[in-house]
């Protein structure tokens, strides 16, 4: 596969322009605030921690007799559907990185932050450690000079995710010298697949990087320097609920908010469903069997749909 730099760029703007009308409709089971207080609506983007962390959350509620809903939303969308009490909680909230998106709703109160899962994330654009070495490309401040190296094009993810547009807004103001850059949308896959050929054959590229991810693992990577601040990164993952899920539905609230995952066990979970090509069922059912202790200090006080303890429910 051959990204090919503005043009692709232009395509993919012009289809998500086009769909912007329909994008404003959220997808059937989101349309009526029809949650019950024995179940929880999750919002999902297509990233394999989240995808993990879900289906866990997902056999362990059914362990305790509560139902979970995973429906997959682009970040603006499921912010929407959050504040609006068409969707329930979120487990994938990068901060600051979707500051954007969720400011103004945690703002207003119609959304509220729950509790922090993983720490010490990282979220920026990278580039693998041979061009460093090769290349002196350590900083964001480097890349104008090197442009002709990287085809002036930074690959990136999703559109519409806060990544790629902030690496939009450096291509608008010019910053860092990258407004004559294209940033090539397309998805996950489609660009960790473009950076998987690239570096087989060691070429310069620059892409949206972020940990927990097994990308960490397979390549050695350089996240770049910003020394004028323009990017946020990501500092940590939460948990985000709607304003009223907590009163109508405490046990399920108290259990997630007490969900904690380091960056190793994240980054397993991403190799194994991406890499090794594991089923999502199959992850979450063997780590909560491997797992039950640090199962049951997420469900510290809660209570299963008839009112027992939940740990207990847990082998």
């Amino acid at each position: 596969m051959r990204f090919r730099p503005r043009v692709l760029v232009t395509t993919l703007l012009t289809v998500v322009l086009a769909a912007l009308p329909a994008a404003c409709a959220l997808p059937q089971g989101f349309q009526d605030n029809d949650s019950t207080e024995d179940e929880v609506r999750l919002v999902q983007q297509p990233w394999e921690d989240l995808i993990v962390e879900n289906e866990i959350v997902s056999q362990v509620l059914s362990r305790l007799g509560y139902r979970a809903r995973v429906h997959e939303l682009s970040v603006p969308l499921g912010a929407q559907a959050l504040a609006n009490g068409q969707a329930d909680a979120y487990l994938g909230n990068w901060w600051p990185s979707q500051r954007p998106v969720y400011q103004q709703y945690l703002r207003e109160g119609r959304i509220e932050v729950a509790s922090t899962m993983v720490t010490g994330a990282q979220y920026a654009p990278v580039v693998p450690d041979y061009v460093v070495r090769e290349h002196g490309v350590r900083s964001l401040a480097d890349l104008a000079e090197k442009a002709h190296l990287f085809d002036h094009e930074i690959l990136g993810i999703e559109p519409g995710t806060p990544g790629n547009q902030y690496i939009l807004d450096a291509i608008r103001d010019d910053s860092y010298g990258l407004g004559d850059w294209s940033l090539v949308q397309s998805s996950t896959a489609a660009m960790l697949s473009e950076v998987e050929r690239r570096t087989s054959e060691r070429k310069p590229v620059v892409f949206l990087g972020w940990s927990p991810h097994w990308m960490n693992v397979e390549w050695n990577l350089h996240y770049l320097d910003d020394p004028q601040g323009i990017w946020p990164g990501s500092g940590e993952i939460r948990v985000v609920f709607n304003e009223d899920f907590a009163e109508k539905n405490p046990d399920i609230a108290k259990f997630l908010s007490q969900i904690r995952i380091d960056r190793d066990t994240a980054s397993d979970w991403i190799h194994r469903l991406s890499k090794e090509k594991v089923p999502a069922k199959q992850i979450a059912h063997e780590w909560i069997r491997a797992h039950p202790d640090e199962v049951r200090t997420w469900l510290r006080g809660v209570r299963t749909a008839d009112g027992e303890p939940a740990s207990a429910a847990i082998p």
